[in-house]
């Protein structure tokens, strides 16, 4: 593609905080968006902007929680999540300030939060993944909640302690109900459902044979296609609606106790820019949130996703604690 920034070779960001206050030129981040996917993009805005950036990697769930108990002594400008829930639960804590007019609504209406308190940055989608060696199509399910049928067992592959499956618990809860979330939960469970600790060792599980379907994000197969055209695996939605088919988004919001309010909401618009925006596309492999991007061909028609998503707002997915608590109760976390 002519134009497109080359991100590979660019050094890493500062991977851990320094104790005391920020000082004025600096940006504290923090990010539950891994250094793999959003280093290159960071030292670009550094490098652009002259602002200096601090930055906090760690699971989002935990960052949330851990920003509830900061409060005002938090350092964070900003707080940059892989998942609406996470950045939901913030928000009910009281700790974002609005964004400026005209932020929130850049995104395109399915990606955007009620309340211009954090906005998304990119998309992803929630999908059943499968071996293509063992699995014939016709034998795909269409939907989440025939997974736990006796057919499936020991078969499928899940990552309960990752925050965009908790997300999908908390959009089943919403949808279906709480007591059929728990239902589906602890049936999957005594089915056998296997237990991951992120959504690439899903990938790789089924490769190996240790399972035949898996409930990932959308991009985790496609970066291991991106080397290999023939890798095993294929990927598909559950029927039009169905909760499986979750959209989730990364997203920010600018913590009310920033201590650099002006680069936070510089970084927020760099986020939103053409260039960051076609950078989460080409070379992240999620779905930009904003128009004017050369679209990822890889990618399923963003079109199709408004057809299939479940209808949920992402300002439902903001009960946090109660999917976690959910999760603890039957024996998942």
């Amino acid at each position: 593609m002519n134009g497109k920034l080359s991100f590979i070779a660019v050094t890493c960001v500062a991977l851990s905080m320094i104790a005391g206050a920020a000082p004025a030129d600096e940006l504290v981040v923090y990010s539950g968006r891994s250094k793999s996917l959003v280093a290159p993009v960071l030292k670009l805005f550094e490098k652009e902007t002259g602002v200096r950036v601090s930055i906090k990697y760690g699971n989002t769930a935990q960052l949330a929680l851990a920003l509830e108990e900061e409060g005002d002594r938090s350092r964070a400008d900003v707080f940059w999540a892989q998942d609406a829930g996470a950045l939901g639960a913030v928000m009910k804590a009281g700790l974002f300030a609005k964004l400026p007019e005209g932020i929130e609504t850049k995104p395109a209406e399915m990606f955007r939060q009620d309340g211009g308190m954090w906005v998304a940055t990119s998309g992803r989608a929630r999908v059943l993944a499968y071996s293509t060696d063992r699995v014939s199509e016709d034998a795909l399910p269409g939907s989440i909640n025939e997974l736990s049928g006796p057919e499936y067992r020991g078969r499928v592959g899940w990552a309960p302690a990752n925050a965009s499956f908790q997300s999908f618990v908390t959009a089943f809860r919403r949808i279906e109900g709480e007591e059929a979330a728990e239902q589906w939960l602890i049936a999957m469970k005594e089915n056998g459902a296997k237990a991951y600790p992120k959504n690439t060792a899903i990938i790789q599980a089924i490769v190996a044979g240790e399972v035949d379907y898996g409930l990932p994000n959308h991009y985790y197969l496609l970066r291991f296609k991106k080397g290999n055209k023939d890798f095993p695996v294929a990927q598909r939605f559950f029927a039009p609606r169905d909760c499986g088919n979750l959209i989730n988004v990364a997203g920010i919001g600018i913590l009310r106790t920033s201590r650099n309010r002006p680069a936070a909401e510089q970084f927020v618009r760099f986020l939103l820019s053409p260039t960051a925006q076609q950078y989460f596309t080409s070379d992240v492999l999620e779905y930009p949130v904003v128009d004017g991007v050369i679209p990822n061909s890889n990618l399923v028609d963003g079109g199709k996703l408004s057809r299939v998503a479940p209808e949920i707002r992402l300002s439902d997915l903001d009960d946090l604690e109660g999917t976690l608590a959910l999760l603890r109760r039957v024996g998942l976390l």
